[in-house]
């Protein structure tokens, strides 16, 4: 938050916390016409896979990462905004870090979630139950999606192919 707004927003306090652990790094999404902030997404959940003889690897990037936290304002749904993110995000995870993996969940009672996920290119892998609090409190289970580095040129086309006009 700016000087004299008061307190960091717990969400921005996570993300800033997770950036400096190596484990997350949250993204505007920027609407590029009118300059305006239309949504956030980031990698969270970064994994460091140990060596074949479990001893810890420093200074590597991630194996693998999470694509979440998304959100969108409601003008920016349906725009091609999120495919677009989705592109960039999952070029830089897989071209630029070299992840072998990324994972993106959902509430599994979320079908409109679930149904962009696959849409992006995201696998079901199956269905995590009584995995965590839902935003309204209840228990949730998380439907796991995932995207592979071997998958991803596949991927990478339908999304270019999506967003051509």
């Amino acid at each position: 938050a700016a000087q004299g707004e008061g307190p960091t927003p717990p969400r921005l306090d996570e993300a800033d916390r997770l950036h400096a652990d190596a484990r997350g790094l949250a993204f505007a999404t920027i609407d590029v016409a009118s300059g305006l902030v239309i949504g956030s997404t980031r990698f969270m959940n970064a994994e460091y896979w140990t060596t074949p003889d479990r001893r810890e690897r420093h200074g590597v990037p991630p194996d693998a990462v999470e694509i979440g936290g998304t959100w969108l304002t409601p003008s920016a749904q349906r725009t091609g905004a999120n495919t677009d993110a989705k592109l960039l995000m999952l070029g830089h995870a897989f071209d630029v870090l070299g992840v072998l993996r990324v994972t993106i969940k959902t509430d599994a009672r979320n079908s409109r979630s679930r149904a962009n996920i696959e849409r992006v290119g995201g696998v079901f892998e199956g269905v995590l139950r009584s995995h965590m609090r839902a935003s309204d409190g209840a228990v949730r289970d998380t439907a796991m999606y995932s995207i592979l580095a071997a998958e991803w040129p596949v991927v990478r086309e339908r999304l270019r192919s999506r967003l051509r006009p």
